[in-house]
C-alpha cells in the first residue's frame, strides 16, 4: 500500500474514532529529521501541469474534480467525487497551493516552498498551530514521518488536507501526494512529481 494513502487512511480512522461530540484535533508530528532528508532545490512539474481553476472546489454540493481521463504525466486522477447533503463543502481546500515550478528552502527548523515565485508557504518542523486565510481558520500540524515531510490541515468541520513530500530517484524527483478526507471519505487525491533543475 502506498505510504501516503496509508497516512490518509490513518487520518480518516483517527477522525472516526474521535466521535462527533467535539471537533477532533490533529496530533503533533515529529520535529526531528531522523533520515537527514533535505528537500531543498529548484523543481519543475513533470508533464502538462496543474489547472489552477478552483471553481470545482468551491461549489456548495461538495468537491468536484477534474475528469479521470486527465492525461497529466506525474499526476493521478482524483479517486472520486461526491455530492453532500450539507449546505457547504469543506473549506480546507483554500489552504492548498499549486505551481509549475517550486523553490524549496529547508532550514534546521522549517521548510519554505515558493510556488511559481508568487506564493510562499512556510512550515515549521513539529508545528501545531492555528492558521487563517481571511475569515477561514484551520489547525495545522507538520513534521517528519521517516524520510517523508507531512503537513496536515484541518478546517472547522473536521475535513483534513494532507500533503506528503518525499524524494525519489536518488533525490532527482520531489513527489507531492495530496489528499482531502471528510467524514471518513476520501474526496480528493492527487500525485505530483517535480524534477530537479
Amino acid at each position: 500500500m502506498n505510504k501516503s494513502l496509508a497516512l490518509l487512511a490513518i487520518t480518516a480512522l483517527t477522525l472516526l474514532t474521535s466521535g462527533c461530540a467535539a471537533r477532533p484535533e490533529l496530533l503533533s508530528r515529529d520535529s526531528s529529521n531522523p533520515d537527514g532528508t533535505d528537500l531543498s532545490g529548484l523543481w519543475v512539474l513533470q508533464g502538462e501541469g496543474h489547472e489552477r481553476d478552483r471553481r470545482h472546489l468551491d461549489r456548495d454540493d461538495g468537491i468536484h474534480l477534474p475528469p479521470a481521463t486527465s492525461s497529466r504525466r506525474g499526476q493521478q486522477a482524483p479517486l472520486q467525487t461526491r455530492s453532500r447533503g450539507r449546505s457547504k463543502g469543506p473549506s480546507v481546500h483554500v489552504f492548498l497551493e499549486y505551481g509549475q515550478s517550486l523553490k524549496v528552502t529547508q532550514t534546521e527548523h522549517g521548510l519554505f516552498v515558493s510556488f511559481d515565485r508568487a506564493v510562499v508557504e512556510e512550515y515549521t518542523f513539529g508545528e501545531n498551530r492555528t492558521i487563517a486565510l481571511g475569515p477561514i481558520e484551520a489547525q495545522r500540524v507538520s513534521g517528519w514521518d521517516g524520510p517523508a515531510f507531512v503537513v496536515e490541515t484541518m478546517d472547522d468541520r473536521g475535513a483534513v488536507l494532507t500533503e506528503t513530500w518525499t524524494l525519489a530517484t536518488d533525490g532527482q524527483e520531489l513527489v507531492r501526494e495530496i489528499g482531502i478526507v471528510d467524514d471518513d471519505e476520501l474526496l480528493y487525491a492527487m500525485r505530483q512529481v517535480f524534477e530537479r533543475t
